[in-house]
């Protein structure tokens, strides 16, 4: 008997320090990436902004666009209008850019406004960036963009952090996530030349690859499963280190966890399909990329990771008490413990939260248990169509 929980816990331990071991050597390689030479632009560009009822924000969104150190001829805005039922699509032109008004009750969603977008680009376009209504941009965007689209890149995602930290404690955790997700793990898969993923926000894409491989993805999670058709297609998903968007994040937890649930739920709807697919389809050719991707849908949530990493080590270490020797799962849970630790650090050192943030962490148990409990509610239904997020500045 005590041999074989001795042998359960060991098991257990097996799948929690691959995840754990994947974040750990990302923490390893996730040092400032060398920039590419800049370059005289020349190439044209499309800014696209899908929005649905964002009358509040879309202004502030397109005078940050035309607001890039880009020449001014060389690039448009254009604010895809989706199903509107407010006057975004007056608000967006009054600022200055380009508006396509989207009336289709049946097919809904970011994924279709994007279609629509892409379908209509102009011969002279030579790549397009996707933003999100509710977003700032650094002023090298474009720049950052044209150097690695001269280098042969189709297809690149930009850092995505949020506008508003300081909001409050959720916000400021949501960002030292986002630094550990977004920056920690692209710097080390650009590193190695993988594809880092798409963002849905911040992305940029050659014109062209649209012939190739068309935007056919309407799901909640529609980036990431386009980021996987690109890896299956054989391009990998650059990232541009130096470039930053900067998107609204709420911090009430009625918002949060109706954004988070539909989100989780789309991308478990993704893991289902593509997971082993890709797992699988990596190992037979070989292919790095393809197999790093399955990886990245599998490894579950650092939440998930870090709460799997304390139980057992709390229950190696009592099997160990007990039994009066040291269980061969405890040193490996052990350090599964202290690589979630490094890993979370790490996001924080990126993350420009400072000592408030630092502080915040103290609260992660409570936004661990507040994820968790999400997992015991109802799930909604996975949907692409357009369920709008209550903006923080919406949420008093």
């Amino acid at each position: 008997m005590v041999f074989a929980f001795s042998l359960l816990l060991f098991a257990l331990s097996v799948p929690v320090a691959v995840a754990a071991g994947y974040q750990f050597v990302a923490t390893l390689l996730s040092g400032r990436l060398p920039l590419p030479a800049p370059s005289a632009p020349w190439r044209r560009f499309r800014f696209i902004v899908p929005a649905h009822n964002e009358s509040a924000g879309i202004a502030s969104t397109v005078v940050s666009l035309l607001g890039v150190d880009y020449p001014s001829e060389l690039f448009e805005v254009v604010v895809v209008a989706d199903n509107c039922e407010d006057d975004t699509a007056e608000r967006a032109r009054a600022a200055g850019a380009i508006v396509l008004e989207r009336h289709d009750k049946e097919r809904r969603g970011k994924g279709y406004a994007l279609l629509l977008a892409f379908s209509s680009l102009p011969a002279e376009i030579d790549s397009v960036v996707v933003v999100d209504a509710d977003t700032l941009v650094s002023r090298n965007i474009l720049r950052a963009f044209a150097a690695r689209r001269d280098l042969g890149a189709v297809a690149m995602q930009a850092d995505y952090a949020v506008r508003n930290p300081n909001s409050g404690w959720r916000t400021r955790l949501i960002a030292i996530a986002f630094g550990a997700f977004h920056i920690v793990r692209s710097r080390a898969r650009e590193r190695l030349s993988l594809s880092c993923g798409l963002r849905g926000n911040g992305m940029c894409f050659s014109a062209a690859i649209f012939a190739e491989v068309p935007h056919e993805a309407f799901s909640i999670v529609e980036d990431v499963e386009y980021g996987l058709r690109l890896g299956e297609a054989g391009y990998r998903v650059h990232y541009a280190d130096e470039a930053h968007v900067y998107g609204e994040m709420v911090s009430t937890a009625a918002a949060a966890s109706s954004q988070r649930r539909r989100w989780e739920e789309g991308r478990k709807e993704l893991v289902r399909r593509n997971g082993r697919r890709l797992l699988l389809a990596g190992l037979a050719q070989r292919n790095r990329i393809l197999f790093d991707l399955a990886l990245d849908l599998l490894i579950p949530p650092l939440s998930r990771i870090a709460v799997a990493s304390f139980l057992g080590v709390l229950a190696a270490g009592v099997f160990s008490f007990f039994t009066g020797s040291v269980a061969l799962s405890l040193p490996i849970f052990a350090g599964c413990l202290l690589g979630v630790v490094c890993y979370v650090l790490r996001g924080w050192s990126v993350s420009g939260t400072g000592l408030r943030g630092l502080l915040d962490l103290g609260l992660a148990p409570v936004y661990v248990v507040w994820k968790a409990g999400l997992r015991f509610r109802k799930a909604s239904r996975p949907t692409s169509s357009w369920v709008r997020t209550k903006r923080e500045r919406q949420s008093d």
